[in-house]
Order: C-alpha cells, then structure tokens, then sequence
C-alpha cells in the first residue's frame, strides 16, 4: 500500500485543528501504515502552532511547517503539498467544513487518476462566497478550457508525481494556486477524476477570501497566469 500525506493549511484555527489532526491520524491509519499529517501553520496570532507541537508529541506521524509571517492561503497549500514525503499527497482545509471519512472514496480511485478532486455538493458558505466561487471557477474555465466545476475546492488527492512535476512550474502562492497547479497538470497529461464532497458550515474560527482586497488580488493573478500562459505557448 502506497504512502499517505495529509496536509491542512491553518491560519488562527486554534479551535479546529486539534480536531482536524486527530481526524488526519484516524482515517489515514485507516487507509495505509505508512502516512504522515503535516500542518503549514501560515503565521498565526493564536495557539495554533502549540497545539500541533503537543498532538506532534503524541503522534511521530505528526509534522508542523511554520511561516514566521502570514504568507497566504496559497502559500500554506502549496509548502504543504510539497513538503509531504509519501507517494500521495492530499490536502483539505482545517476548518472542518470537509468529512474527512470520504477520502476513502477517493483514495480508491488512485489507480484510475492522477489527481482525484472534489467539488461541493452543495457548498455550504454564504451567499457571496458562493457567488464569487462559480464566477472564479468560470473565469477559470472560459480562460484555460475546461479545468474544474469547483476549482477551489479544498479536498484533492495528488500523485506525487504530478506534485513534483507541477510544483516546480507554479509561481502563484496566492488565491490562483489551484487553477494554475491544475491548468498546469493537465497541460502536462496528468489524468483528473472529479467526485463530489460534502460540504459542512464553519462553526468556528473566521474566513478572509470574500474580503474586497484579497478578490481584487486574486483576479490580478489570475490575468498574469493567462498573458503568462499564452508567452510561454509563444516561446
């Protein structure tokens, strides 16, 4: 049985990563002997860090990747898909919006994809942030063809193959890192399977990706991939 990273990006989520670790551990345990959860602690003004050093203290199967300062949801994604050590690499957020029993499902299809993704069904946020979710998922696809019906979703299984292969080519460590780590892979051949997810409201802690700036940044990115894109098709 192939090898199992669990990454969580987590910014000021002291009240939901201990849950979030303890749900790592069990279902990876579940799926394969040789796993490892790693936490990308995105510099946070809470306890976060402490209280993944103490389940780290329990559980050798427990890492903690920590950013001095914040450096964005992207970056956290991103160090934590590459820092994982295993043949698969998985990540989801930390928040516990995600049943994290269900990467069963997808931890099944290994064989048939290299990436399995997920998409909400239905997505459990507020109303803008489901609006701005379809309209960034669209812009995605009527911009590359075809990528994803939720691109932003926080629940996919990567062969590290892919991961090392795509990582290298990927300069967004902001709110475009999905769509251009995916654009990318399927550029590159990489093989996608998309199955849908449950979806959970947020019960505690605080989102930052409906806030003004961070859409207005994420859109600026988002036409920097395109012009970057079509100068490397030039090349």
């Amino acid at each position: 049985m192939p090898g199992l990273s669990i990454s969580f990006p987590a910014w000021n989520e002291e009240a939901n990563i201990g849950k979030a670790i303890e749900d790592g551990v069990r279902v990876a345990s579940q799926l394969t002997d040789d796993f490892e959860v790693v936490v990308v602690d995105d510099g946070s003004t809470d306890h976060t860090a402490d209280v993944v050093r103490e389940y780290a203290s329990q559980h050798p199967q427990v890492r903690l990747i920590q950013h001095k300062v914040n450096q964005g949801y992207g970056a956290a994604v991103f160090d934590g898909l590459v820092g994982g050590t295993k043949e698969w690499a998985f990540f989801t957020d930390s928040d516990l919006q995600f049943v994290l029993d269900e990467l069963e499902r997808f931890w099944a299809l290994r064989d048939k994809a290299d990436l399995v993704i997920g998409y909400r069904a239905p997505r459990r946020d507020s109303f803008i942030r489901k609006f701005n979710g379809l309209g960034w998922t669209w812009l995605t696809n009527v911009l590359f063809g075809y990528v994803s019906r939720d691109v932003d979703c926080a629940f996919k299984l990567m062969s590290r193959e892919a991961v090392n292969a795509v990582a290298p080519r990927v300069a967004s460590r902001g709110a475009t890192l999905s769509a251009e780590f995916l654009v990318r892979a399927k550029r590159m051949g990489f093989t996608f399977k998309e199955i849908p997810v449950t979806h959970l409201p947020r019960t505690a802690g605080s989102q930052t990706g409906a806030k003004l700036d961070v859409i207005l940044r994420a859109f600026g990115e988002m036409f920097r991939f395109r012009l970057k894109m079509w100068r490397e098709k030039a090349e």
